[in-house]
């Protein structure tokens, strides 16, 4: 499945017992010798009792991480297409708390991404006090950058050019400084206008990818922190634009966008 060419292998784990270990998602995450995919998802029975399911999201390198916005909406997706829920709401638990997932009569998916986290602490972030703007140092430059936990870490840089941004290379240092101490997502945004922004995401074990909906959030909600951005925003990735909103410090940040799937097998 993929969701702004964001893509996935997406596994039913209700129905068939499942023990996969980190070598076997590194096989099945590389795009010659296995499936090729961004992150690997888990569909699981609910831990609570007020849950429909529970989700799992494991990155390309074989590790398990909280929150994916893209792989959210090809998991409701999938759960309704696999005949597993016929709701147009479902809840899952996630190891970061909870997500809503809602049917749009247009066939795009809207995901209830929960509440912005700011504190550094949360985040987390090597920062002695909240701030809206963070630096850090890299190779004698100093970089400015925004950092929110959206169920992950993510740090968001602006840019003047999001396409000739250093996404690899920046990218590549800045999620494995120390300042984030369980590494961190990196968004390089440029901002278009109020209602659009472009953005580019060098994500925590997976390198650059064609979309990310925890990143698109982290750099909406950063945007309309520092003013820049109106509370609805559409946000362009190189595989499509997602539709950010988000009332404002306490609120629940909205994603909707598409879902697809590409083809099923075994393996």
């Amino acid at each position: 499945m993929h969701g702004l060419g964001n893509d996935f292998v997406v596994i039913d784990a209700i129905n068939q017992h499942i023990a996969l270990t980190p070598e076997h998602i590194r096989f099945m995450s590389d795009r010659h010798f296995g499936i090729g995919f961004d992150q690997l998802l888990l569909v699981e029975k609910p831990v609570n009792i007020n849950a429909d399911f529970k989700y799992r999201i494991f990155n390309a390198d074989g590790g398990e991480v909280a929150q994916c916005g893209n792989g959210a909406r090809c998991f409701a997706r999938f759960v309704r297409d696999k005949h597993l829920s016929d709701k147009n709401e479902i809840r899952v638990d996630t190891n970061s708390g909870q997500l809503l997932l809602r049917f749009n009569e247009d066939g795009q998916m809207t995901v209830n991404m929960g509440v912005p986290r700011h504190s550094p602490a949360e985040i987390p972030l090597l920062a002695e006090q909240e701030s809206l703007l963070y630096k850090v140092a890299v190779n004698g430059v100093e970089h400015t950058f925004g950092a929110v936990s959206i169920g992950n870490p993510h740090a968001v840089i602006q840019v003047n050019d999001v396409k000739n941004a250093p996404v690899a290379d920046l990218g590549q240092t800045l999620e494995n400084n120390p300042v984030f101490p369980e590494r961190a997502n990196i968004g390089f945004m440029q901002v278009i206008d109020r209602d659009h922004i472009q953005l580019r995401v060098y994500e925590r074990g997976a390198a650059e990818t064609l979309a990310c909906g925890s990143g698109a959030c982290a750099a909406a909600v950063i945007g309309i922190e520092q003013n820049m951005l109106n509370h609805e925003v559409c946000v362009e990735l190189p595989g499509g634009k997602l539709t950010i909103s988000w009332p404002g410090r306490g609120r629940d940040v909205l994603m909707t966008g598409p879902a697809i799937s590409v083809f099923d097998g075994t393996i």
